[in-house]
Formats: C-alpha cells, sequence, structure tokens
C-alpha cells in the first residue's frame, strides 16, 4: 500500500486524526505537544500518526494536503489545519463549533477554561 493510501485509509477511518512528530503521549515537537495537548485536555479521541516513524509518510501527508506544515489534523476526513489554525480556532470557539457539526465529542468545560486561561 502506497504512503497516500495509507494516509487515506487512515483519515477515512478515524473521526479525528493528527498527523504530528511523536505520540499523542510523547510529543517530539512543541507545535505537536500543543495540538496534541489541547485534543488531549479536551478529551478528543483522536488517532496520533508519529510522522518521524516513517519518511514517506512524513512526505506523503504534506503531498497529500498540500499544506508543507505538520501537525496536521484532520476531521471527519476534513483537513483542518496545523498548530496555528487549531491555536486560533480553540481560542475563537470555532473549534467547538466544528466538533459539534461533526458530532465528535469532547469537554466543554475543558475548552472554556482554555479559553479563560488564554483570555
Amino acid at each position: 500500500m502506497s504512503a497516500q493510501d495509507q494516509i487515506r485509509e487512515t483519515v477515512e477511518k478515524n473521526d479525528v486524526v493528527l498527523f504530528m512528530k511523536g505520540t499523542k503521549m510523547m510529543p517530539q515537537c512543541g507545535f505537536s505537544s500543543r495540538v496534541a495537548g489541547v485534543l488531549n485536555y479536551m478529551g478528543v479521541s483522536f488517532a496520533d500518526v508519529n510522522v518521524l516513524a516513517d519518511p514517506e509518510i512524513r512526505q506523503g501527508i504534506k503531498d497529500f494536503s498540500d499544506w508543507p506544515t505538520i501537525p496536521q489534523l484532520y476531521v471527519k476526513g476534513e483537513f483542518v489545519g496545523g498548530c496555528d489554525i487549531v491555536t486560533e480556532m480553540t481560542l475563537s470557539g470555532e473549534l467547538d463549533a466544528l466538533f459539534e457539526a461533526k458530532g465528535v465529542n469532547f469537554d466543554k468545560d475543558a475548552a472554556n477554561k482554555i479559553r479563560e486561561a488564554n483570555g
């Protein structure tokens, strides 16, 4: 199976996927750590794909999304963005709205606490 096929299958079979450097329990870059931290804190169940483990996946996800950086967040098959976009969406409440619209479970109180702490 090609890297593109693996990526497509992963994105289609999981409601929320984070392509990141490291894992959700042990991120290996600050940007990946921030996005995984937000998702973990908000209680979002997500699949993590460590792009450092496979150079073909690392390049393949950039080609797949036509986005040059990692991490990359997908929700219900839709590319959401990287660290800056996810951070902005979290602080504005857009991420909550996306999760609600897509039927993804998350802790609304935790999301509000993130905004209060950064307000």
